[in-house]
């Protein structure tokens, strides 16, 4: 459900490990190409579909005697539409989300807001998150990711059908670590783009990330999740994957801003969604919420949301005060 970058190339995924795929789009060319010529030119020029997919434009078709439903669509656009999906639905079918983000006014992670709108229990409900960038997947060079699902037999279950020569999932029951990693690393991305796009150096973008690890674990362990899950491919793997590529989106997004770009014009230029622009607010009062400090976060809503400038923010973060280093990382300890 989604036919952007990574809802397409995920279907291929699924169609090489041996499913038959419907892709749901609300874009009739798209579908209308995806059907006729195999491919998906707006967001992969050089990606061949296999034959063994198929398109629509009406989610009721799409959805009609789903084993597994993939849901891949902006964090903020996701209630909506299950909203009108929920009735058609199979009872059964297993509800896997792809997207990193937390939900504005709820501040819900995707799997919450999925259980609240379709009424399915956690055991359907699937998490997939690592370092997963679209570009690379489509041409079917080696990745690994994480597929969470508090029911081992549910995330076994989607590992099996998602499992290629080129494409590796390992599962947890961590659902909570999993999509924290997801969601906040990609707030960290952007401010490591702001670094990149100021023209600061590799010391810089490592102490961003490594002190932005320590935001995520810090969130992620408070909410429930297992500290471990932030060593593996959904904490620093992704994080990683997420900074460093300038295939990423939000990266892109924050290095625009580091070139002196404003966040309007960044918008405007971009032809994607960089999730990190409207969930960064969410996951901040998240926080704030659970009385957990994140600093990084905090400057990032600051030059998206409220005027700062980019300089402002590393000025910010590196006047904090100094103090032991795991004080900021380790659960029940005061950041």
């Amino acid at each position: 459900m989604g036919a952007g970058s990574w809802g397409s190339v995920f279907s291929m995924v699924m169609a090489d490990a041996g499913s038959d795929v419907v892709i749901w789009s609300r874009d009739g060319e798209v579908a209308t190409e995806i059907n006729s010529s195999h491919t998906n030119s707006r967001y992969h020029a050089d990606l061949e579909l296999p034959l063994s997919i198929r398109a629509t434009t009406d989610a009721q078709q799409a959805l009609a005697g789903a084993d597994v439903v993939v849901i891949a669509l902006p964090a903020q656009e996701l209630r909506a539409n299950l909203a009108q999906w929920r009735q058609f639905i199979p009872a059964g079918a297993i509800l896997v989300s792809l997207i990193k983000g937390v939900e504005l006014g709820t501040m819900l992670r995707m799997s919450e807001v999925i259980a609240a709108e379709t009424g399915a229990v956690p055991e359907r409900i699937v998490v997939v998150s690592g370092p997963n960038l679209a570009n690379e997947i489509a041409q079917r060079q080696p990745s690994a990711t994480t597929v969470a699902c508090v029911d081992e037999g549910s995330a076994q279950r989607l590992q099996d059908a998602c499992t290629t020569e080129y494409f590796r999932p390992y599962w947890t029951t961590d659902v909570v670590g999993t999509e924290i990693g997801g969601a906040v690393k990609n707030v960290i991305a952007v401010a490591n783009g702001m670094a990149v796009g100021m023209g600061l150096g590799e010391n810089s973008q490592a102490s961003l990330m490594t002190r932005g690890l320590a935001e995520i674990a810090r969130l992620g362990v408070v909410l429930g999740a297992d500290p471990l899950t932030f060593q593996g491919l959904a904490g620093v793997g992704d994080l990683v994957a997420t900074c460093q590529s300038p295939l990423s989106r939000n990266r892109s997004f924050g290095e625009s801003l580091g070139m002196g770009n404003s966040v309007d014009q960044t918008i405007a230029q971009m032809k994607q969604t960089c999730e990190a622009y409207k969930s960064c607010e969410p996951i901040l009062e998240l926080a704030k919420t659970h009385g957990v400090e994140m600093p990084i976060t905090e400057q990032v809503v600051n030059v998206l949301h409220n005027g700062a400038s980019v300089k402002t923010m590393a000025a910010a973060f590196m006047a904090r005060d100094t103090k032991h280093e795991q004080e900021s990382t380790s659960p029940g300890l005061t950041p």
